[in-house]
Protein backbone atom coordinates (compact mmCIF):
# COMPACT_ATOMS: atom_id res chain seq x y z
CA UNK A 1 0.00 0.00 0.00
CA UNK A 2 1.33 3.29 -1.01
CA UNK A 3 2.66 5.64 2.04
CA UNK A 4 0.39 8.54 2.87
CA UNK A 5 1.23 12.11 3.29
CA UNK A 6 -0.29 13.63 6.09
CA UNK A 7 -1.77 17.54 5.98
CA UNK A 8 -0.09 18.09 9.05
CA UNK A 9 3.57 17.45 7.45
CA UNK A 10 2.91 18.84 3.53
CA UNK A 11 0.24 21.77 3.94
CA UNK A 12 1.05 25.07 5.07
CA UNK A 13 5.25 24.58 4.71
CA UNK A 14 6.96 26.38 1.74
CA UNK A 15 9.55 23.60 1.37
CA UNK A 16 9.83 22.34 -2.33
CA UNK A 17 10.39 18.74 -1.00
CA UNK A 18 6.81 19.50 1.32
CA UNK A 19 5.13 20.84 -1.60
CA UNK A 20 5.90 17.60 -3.41
CA UNK A 21 4.58 15.82 -0.49
CA UNK A 22 1.67 17.48 -0.64
CA UNK A 23 0.88 17.41 -4.36
CA UNK A 24 1.00 13.55 -4.07
CA UNK A 25 -0.79 13.37 -0.84
CA UNK A 26 -3.54 15.57 -3.29
CA UNK A 27 -3.44 12.62 -6.25
CA UNK A 28 -3.69 9.88 -3.39
CA UNK A 29 -6.79 11.64 -2.20
CA UNK A 30 -8.81 11.73 -5.21
CA UNK A 31 -7.65 8.52 -6.47
CA UNK A 32 -10.01 7.38 -2.84
CA UNK A 33 -12.62 9.65 -4.37
CA UNK A 34 -12.07 12.05 -2.05
CA UNK A 35 -12.14 15.15 -4.24
CA UNK A 36 -13.29 17.70 -1.46
CA UNK A 37 -9.97 17.26 0.59
CA UNK A 38 -7.89 16.80 -2.45
CA UNK A 39 -9.34 20.64 -3.83
CA UNK A 40 -8.30 21.96 -0.29
CA UNK A 41 -4.94 20.43 -0.53
CA UNK A 42 -3.80 21.42 -3.77
CA UNK A 43 -5.59 24.92 -3.75
CA UNK A 44 -2.98 25.47 -0.74
CA UNK A 45 -0.10 23.54 -3.06
CA UNK A 46 -1.06 25.69 -5.73
CA UNK A 47 -0.67 29.13 -4.31
CA UNK A 48 2.45 28.20 -2.57
CA UNK A 49 4.06 26.79 -6.03
CA UNK A 50 2.78 29.99 -8.03
CA UNK A 51 4.59 32.19 -5.61
CA UNK A 52 7.69 30.11 -5.15
CA UNK A 53 8.16 28.27 -8.76
CA UNK A 54 6.25 31.06 -10.96
CA UNK A 55 2.63 30.16 -12.58
CA UNK A 56 4.66 28.27 -15.42
CA UNK A 57 6.77 25.85 -13.74
CA UNK A 58 5.98 22.27 -14.69
CA UNK A 59 5.18 21.36 -11.03
CA UNK A 60 2.76 24.46 -10.82
CA UNK A 61 1.16 23.62 -14.03
CA UNK A 62 0.54 20.11 -12.91
CA UNK A 63 -1.30 21.44 -9.74
CA UNK A 64 -3.34 23.47 -11.73
CA UNK A 65 -4.15 20.49 -13.65
CA UNK A 66 -5.10 18.78 -10.87
CA UNK A 67 -6.96 20.85 -9.04
CA UNK A 68 -9.25 21.28 -11.75
CA UNK A 69 -10.08 17.68 -12.14
CA UNK A 70 -11.05 18.06 -8.29
CA UNK A 71 -13.24 21.12 -9.54
CA UNK A 72 -14.66 18.57 -12.64
CA UNK A 73 -15.47 16.09 -10.19
CA UNK A 74 -17.04 18.23 -8.10
CA UNK A 75 -19.56 19.39 -10.56
CA UNK A 76 -17.71 23.10 -10.11
CA UNK A 77 -16.81 23.13 -14.22
CA UNK A 78 -17.24 26.83 -14.18
CA UNK A 79 -14.07 27.30 -12.18
CA UNK A 80 -12.92 23.85 -13.59
CA UNK A 81 -13.05 25.57 -17.46
CA UNK A 82 -10.71 29.13 -16.10
CA UNK A 83 -8.18 26.94 -14.48
CA UNK A 84 -7.92 24.17 -17.06
CA UNK A 85 -7.79 27.85 -20.08
CA UNK A 86 -5.34 29.38 -18.16
CA UNK A 87 -3.20 25.93 -17.74
CA UNK A 88 -3.83 25.00 -21.18
CA UNK A 89 -2.73 28.52 -22.71
CA UNK A 90 0.47 28.28 -20.62
CA UNK A 91 1.46 25.05 -21.62
CA UNK A 92 0.64 25.71 -25.51
CA UNK A 93 2.90 28.38 -25.24
CA UNK A 94 6.11 26.89 -23.15
CA UNK A 95 5.86 23.38 -24.19
CA UNK A 96 3.88 23.56 -27.73
CA UNK A 97 0.76 22.61 -28.91
CA UNK A 98 1.45 19.05 -30.05
CA UNK A 99 3.08 18.25 -26.29
CA UNK A 100 1.97 15.58 -24.41
CA UNK A 101 1.06 17.84 -21.68
CA UNK A 102 -0.37 20.30 -23.49
CA UNK A 103 -3.03 17.67 -24.97
CA UNK A 104 -4.18 16.60 -21.81
CA UNK A 105 -5.09 19.99 -20.80
CA UNK A 106 -7.28 20.38 -24.24
CA UNK A 107 -8.96 17.52 -23.55
CA UNK A 108 -9.94 18.18 -20.17
CA UNK A 109 -10.89 21.56 -21.14
CA UNK A 110 -13.15 20.09 -23.38
CA UNK A 111 -14.45 17.73 -20.61
CA UNK A 112 -15.12 20.92 -19.01
CA UNK A 113 -16.94 22.58 -22.00
CA UNK A 114 -19.49 19.65 -21.92
CA UNK A 115 -20.13 20.26 -18.24
CA UNK A 116 -21.04 23.55 -18.80
CA UNK A 117 -23.15 22.77 -22.23
CA UNK A 118 -20.92 24.03 -24.82
CA UNK A 119 -20.86 21.11 -27.08
CA UNK A 120 -19.99 23.04 -30.54
CA UNK A 121 -16.55 24.49 -28.65
CA UNK A 122 -16.34 20.82 -26.92
CA UNK A 123 -16.20 19.34 -30.24
CA UNK A 124 -13.78 22.01 -31.93
CA UNK A 125 -11.11 20.93 -29.14
CA UNK A 126 -11.90 17.23 -29.16
CA UNK A 127 -11.13 17.35 -32.98
CA UNK A 128 -7.98 19.18 -32.69
CA UNK A 129 -6.95 17.17 -29.88
CA UNK A 130 -7.85 13.64 -31.10
CA UNK A 131 -5.80 14.79 -35.12
CA UNK A 132 -2.82 15.89 -32.69
CA UNK A 133 -2.76 12.86 -30.79
CA UNK A 134 -3.32 10.49 -33.64
CA UNK A 135 -0.11 12.12 -35.08
CA UNK A 136 1.60 11.98 -32.28
CA UNK A 137 0.96 9.37 -30.37
CA UNK A 138 -0.52 6.71 -32.91
CA UNK A 139 -3.99 5.58 -33.39
CA UNK A 140 -3.36 2.86 -31.12
CA UNK A 141 -2.53 4.58 -27.88
CA UNK A 142 -4.82 5.11 -24.78
CA UNK A 143 -4.85 8.93 -24.79
CA UNK A 144 -5.73 8.87 -28.60
CA UNK A 145 -8.53 6.66 -28.05
CA UNK A 146 -10.09 8.55 -25.29
CA UNK A 147 -10.22 11.38 -27.54
CA UNK A 148 -12.52 9.31 -30.10
CA UNK A 149 -14.37 8.56 -27.11
CA UNK A 150 -14.96 11.75 -26.11
CA UNK A 151 -15.55 12.99 -29.66
CA UNK A 152 -18.02 10.70 -30.18
CA UNK A 153 -19.87 12.57 -26.91
CA UNK A 154 -19.77 15.75 -28.60
CA UNK A 155 -21.32 14.65 -31.94
CA UNK A 156 -24.35 12.78 -29.84
CA UNK A 157 -25.13 15.44 -28.28
CA UNK A 158 -25.15 17.58 -31.10
CA UNK A 159 -27.16 14.74 -33.08
CA UNK A 160 -24.54 13.95 -35.89
CA UNK A 161 -25.13 10.34 -34.81
CA UNK A 162 -23.46 8.82 -38.09
CA UNK A 163 -20.19 10.52 -37.42
CA UNK A 164 -20.35 9.23 -33.97
CA UNK A 165 -21.12 6.19 -35.27
CA UNK A 166 -17.85 6.22 -36.83
CA UNK A 167 -15.41 7.71 -34.73
CA UNK A 168 -17.11 5.10 -31.74
CA UNK A 169 -16.34 2.36 -34.09
CA UNK A 170 -13.25 3.06 -34.80
CA UNK A 171 -12.28 3.76 -31.10
CA UNK A 172 -13.95 0.09 -30.38
CA UNK A 173 -12.33 -1.93 -32.56
CA UNK A 174 -9.32 -0.39 -31.33
CA UNK A 175 -9.42 -1.34 -28.02
CA UNK A 176 -11.01 -4.81 -28.20
CA UNK A 177 -7.54 -5.33 -29.97
CA UNK A 178 -5.35 -3.46 -27.36
CA UNK A 179 -7.06 -3.97 -24.15
CA UNK A 180 -9.54 -7.27 -24.62
CA UNK A 181 -13.55 -7.59 -25.25
CA UNK A 182 -13.78 -7.09 -21.20
CA UNK A 183 -11.87 -4.42 -20.26
CA UNK A 184 -14.71 -1.45 -18.96
CA UNK A 185 -13.24 0.93 -21.22
CA UNK A 186 -13.83 -1.92 -24.19
CA UNK A 187 -17.34 -1.99 -22.89
CA UNK A 188 -18.36 1.74 -22.42
CA UNK A 189 -17.26 2.23 -25.98
CA UNK A 190 -19.34 -0.78 -26.98
CA UNK A 191 -22.15 0.94 -25.22
CA UNK A 192 -21.67 4.06 -26.94
CA UNK A 193 -21.58 2.38 -30.33
CA UNK A 194 -25.16 1.04 -29.32
CA UNK A 195 -26.09 3.87 -28.55
CA UNK A 196 -25.29 5.67 -31.62
CA UNK A 197 -26.95 2.64 -33.50
CA UNK A 198 -30.10 2.99 -31.22
CA UNK A 199 -30.38 6.62 -32.20
CA UNK A 200 -29.99 5.67 -36.22
CA UNK A 201 -32.94 3.54 -35.83
CA UNK A 202 -30.98 0.22 -36.02
CA UNK A 203 -32.20 -1.61 -33.17
CA UNK A 204 -31.43 -4.80 -34.01
CA UNK A 205 -27.84 -4.40 -34.17
CA UNK A 206 -28.14 -2.03 -31.10
CA UNK A 207 -30.03 -4.99 -29.50
CA UNK A 208 -27.10 -7.20 -30.30
CA UNK A 209 -24.23 -5.29 -29.05
CA UNK A 210 -26.26 -4.34 -25.91
CA UNK A 211 -26.99 -7.69 -25.35
CA UNK A 212 -23.37 -8.68 -25.74
CA UNK A 213 -22.33 -5.77 -23.27
CA UNK A 214 -24.27 -6.82 -20.83
CA UNK A 215 -23.05 -10.23 -20.78
CA UNK A 216 -19.60 -9.32 -20.13
CA UNK A 217 -20.78 -6.98 -17.36
CA UNK A 218 -22.65 -9.30 -16.00
CA UNK A 219 -19.81 -11.73 -15.89
CA UNK A 220 -17.70 -9.47 -14.94
CA UNK A 221 -18.67 -7.14 -12.66
CA UNK A 222 -21.80 -8.42 -11.03
CA UNK A 223 -25.32 -8.72 -11.75
CA UNK A 224 -25.95 -5.79 -9.15
CA UNK A 225 -23.18 -3.15 -10.72
CA UNK A 226 -24.66 -0.03 -11.46
CA UNK A 227 -23.06 0.04 -15.12
CA UNK A 228 -24.93 -4.09 -15.48
CA UNK A 229 -28.09 -2.45 -14.90
CA UNK A 230 -28.12 0.36 -16.82
CA UNK A 231 -26.76 -2.13 -19.97
CA UNK A 232 -30.03 -3.88 -18.66
CA UNK A 233 -31.98 -0.92 -19.38
CA UNK A 234 -30.14 0.12 -22.41
CA UNK A 235 -31.30 -3.71 -24.03
CA UNK A 236 -34.78 -3.74 -22.52
CA UNK A 237 -35.18 -0.81 -24.78
CA UNK A 238 -34.34 -2.31 -28.04
CA UNK A 239 -35.91 -5.31 -27.45
CA UNK A 240 -39.29 -3.12 -26.90
CA UNK A 241 -38.37 -1.43 -30.27
CA UNK A 242 -38.28 -4.36 -32.05
CA UNK A 243 -41.50 -5.10 -30.51
CA UNK A 244 -40.01 -8.16 -28.11
CA UNK A 245 -42.83 -6.72 -25.26
CA UNK A 246 -42.49 -9.87 -23.59
CA UNK A 247 -38.60 -9.94 -23.11
CA UNK A 248 -38.28 -6.16 -22.39
CA UNK A 249 -40.90 -6.55 -19.52
CA UNK A 250 -39.10 -9.67 -18.08
CA UNK A 251 -35.69 -7.73 -18.45
CA UNK A 252 -37.24 -4.06 -16.74
CA UNK A 253 -38.81 -6.15 -13.86
CA UNK A 254 -35.45 -7.70 -12.79
CA UNK A 255 -33.68 -4.48 -13.56
CA UNK A 256 -36.42 -2.15 -11.25
CA UNK A 257 -35.77 -4.78 -8.28
CA UNK A 258 -32.21 -4.67 -8.59
CA UNK A 259 -32.12 -0.77 -8.76
CA UNK A 260 -34.37 -0.94 -5.87
CA UNK A 261 -32.39 -2.74 -3.53
CA UNK A 262 -29.17 -1.31 -4.99
CA UNK A 263 -30.06 2.11 -5.33
CA UNK A 264 -33.48 2.61 -3.50
CA UNK A 265 -36.73 3.29 -4.07
CA UNK A 266 -36.33 7.40 -5.11
CA UNK A 267 -33.06 7.12 -7.32
CA UNK A 268 -33.51 8.69 -10.57
CA UNK A 269 -33.18 5.19 -12.29
CA UNK A 270 -34.87 3.36 -10.21
CA UNK A 271 -37.69 5.95 -11.61
CA UNK A 272 -36.40 5.33 -14.78
CA UNK A 273 -37.13 1.54 -14.42
CA UNK A 274 -40.94 2.18 -12.90
CA UNK A 275 -41.53 3.82 -16.09
CA UNK A 276 -39.91 1.28 -18.47
CA UNK A 277 -41.98 -1.75 -16.71
CA UNK A 278 -45.08 0.67 -16.86
CA UNK A 279 -44.56 1.15 -20.42
CA UNK A 280 -44.20 -2.67 -20.99
CA UNK A 281 -47.33 -3.59 -19.06
CA UNK A 282 -49.67 -1.07 -20.50
CA UNK A 283 -48.32 -2.45 -24.57
CA UNK A 284 -49.13 -6.16 -22.73
CA UNK A 285 -52.85 -5.07 -22.54
CA UNK A 286 -51.92 -5.16 -18.37
CA UNK A 287 -52.57 -1.35 -17.88
CA UNK A 288 -54.10 -1.73 -14.30
CA UNK A 289 -50.65 -3.20 -13.35
CA UNK A 290 -49.18 -0.40 -14.81
CA UNK A 291 -50.99 2.05 -13.72
CA UNK A 292 -50.76 0.58 -10.30
CA UNK A 293 -47.35 0.50 -10.57
CA UNK A 294 -46.59 4.00 -10.92
CA UNK A 295 -49.04 5.07 -8.38
CA UNK A 296 -46.41 3.14 -5.83
CA UNK A 297 -43.54 5.33 -6.61
CA UNK A 298 -45.93 8.36 -6.87
CA UNK A 299 -45.63 8.94 -10.66
CA UNK A 300 -48.80 10.42 -12.24
CA UNK A 301 -49.46 8.52 -15.62
CA UNK A 302 -48.22 9.95 -18.40
CA UNK A 303 -45.62 11.98 -16.18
Amino acid sequence: MPRLFTRRRTAGVDDLDALSNAHFRAVELAAMGEHQQARELNEDTLERRRRLLGPDDPSTLATANNLATDLRELGDFARAHELDRDTFDRRRRVLGPDHIDTLTCAHNLAADLRGLGDFPRARELDEDTLSRRRRTLGDDHPSTLRSAHALGMDLRQLGEYRLAHDIDRFALGHRRRILGDDDPETLVNASNLALDLRRLGDYAQARELARDVLERRRRTLGEDHPATLNSAANLAYDLRALGEHEQARRLDEDTLDRRRRVLGPAHPETLQSVEALATDLRTLGQRDRAAALLAEYGIAPGA
